[in-house]
């Protein structure tokens, strides 16, 4: 089952889907617009926030929370980072009227918007704006209220799996599917900032896809795009990767992001990816036939035969081009004889033969 996001379609047989998260990684209106920007000119499909409200959503604002941050480029040195979870999600806050003009700017960018959403008021918020998409965080895979409300919306709805089990993922599938939205994508998405190799567990992906009947998205928490490369060929249909301006600075995600040019070699790195993986069943152009062609052998004629007198096995040689019979029609040839003379070096031509 393929879903449909603004223009584009999202499943099995379409390209994959590409979306770059900001919401981790701004600090306010101006780079939030600005990572907007830098989405669309790589070439993204959507652009993805977070809507959050710190005061609301953190009781104990002294709730910790551990990370790395990179510290140098060259040697790759990092350092773990620890402060209030509080702390770190006030920093992506932004006020509803900011909200309005970070989404006037992804459709200027031609690209879709989506969010995360911690409450009721945000849905209303994303249905007024005309969002393409909603995306409920791994941390509230069983707050099934909220996902009953995203999926009354009529949108389409992301569910992040992070550490769910499984039973608790089809527990939300069934609740928005119980709604009548049909419209949903899957996404495995790692734990950790960044995610330790044994908890990336990318063949999840092939898990869920014969799980689910929806399209199957990875989220990436790692530096580089090796896992994204592995993701798409193992069948994800949307990957969700997180941009940065400056992947040095001191504060979550931006360790793992992309930076400068590098969301444009992402994107141009999957699509060469989905072009070398080709089709399930193999095919030939036309171009590709004429080398083959070229390349492989033809019947020839080792010695003269003059016409009537009979091809014998010690009679031919195989060479290329393969322009004439093939060596699979050698018993064929054997015992036939010649219409006319021919000369040793002469590539045989059934013109040539009779029996």
């Amino acid at each position: 089952m393929s879903v449909t996001l603004g223009n584009k379609r999202i499943g099995d047989g379409e390209p994959c889907f590409i979306t770059f998260e900001a919401g981790p990684t701004h600090d306010g209106l101006a780079t939030a617009l600005e990572l907007v920007r830098q989405a669309g000119l790589a070439g993204a499909d959507a652009i993805k926030f977070q809507i959050i409200d710190a005061d609301r959503l953190v009781a104990d604002r002294k709730l910790p929370f551990s990370y790395d941050v990179l510290v140098d480029r060259v040697t790759g040195r990092r350092e773990t980072l620890h402060e209030p979870l509080y702390d770190i999600l006030k920093r992506r806050e932004l006020k509803l009227e900011e909200w309005h003009q970070v989404k006037a700017a992804a459709d200027a960018a031609g690209l879709a918007f989506f969010a995360t959403v911690s409450f009721f008021e945000d849905l209303e918020f994303l249905t007024a704006v005309g969002a393409h998409s909603v995306k409920i965080a791994s941390s509230d895979i069983n707050h099934l209220p909220l996902i009953r409300a995203a999926a009354r919306t009529g949108m389409n709805v992301q569910l992040d799996t992070g550490n769910a089990t499984l039973g608790e993922v089809e527990t939300a599938v069934d609740a928005i599917l119980a709604e009548g939205n049909h419209s949903i994508i899957i996404h495995q998405c790692p734990s950790g900032y960044p995610a330790r190799l044994p908890s990336i567990q990318l063949r999840m992906i092939q898990t869920l896809k014969q799980m689910f009947p929806f399209p199957i998205a990875f989220s990436d928490h790692t530096p580089g795009w090796e896992m994204d490369i592995a993701a798409v060929a193992l069948g994800a249909d949307l990957l969700e990767k997180t941009i940065t301006l400056d992947r040095c600075t001191r504060s979550v995600e931006h360790i793992f992001s992309l930076e400068g040019a590098e969301p444009g070699n992402f994107i141009q790195a999957i699509r060469d990816l989905e072009t070398a993986l080709g089709a399930p069943r193999r095919s030939s152009s036309p171009e590709e036939s004429e080398r083959r062609r070229a390349y492989r052998r033809s019947i020839f004629l080792a010695r003269a035969r003059r016409a009537g007198e009979r091809i014998e096995a010690g009679d031919l040689d195989f060479r290329r081009p393969g322009y004439g019979l093939p060596p699979t029609e050698l018993d064929r040839v054997v015992g036939m004889t010649a219409t006319a003379d021919l000369n040793a070096g002469d590539m045989l031509q059934w013109t040539d033969l009779r029996p």
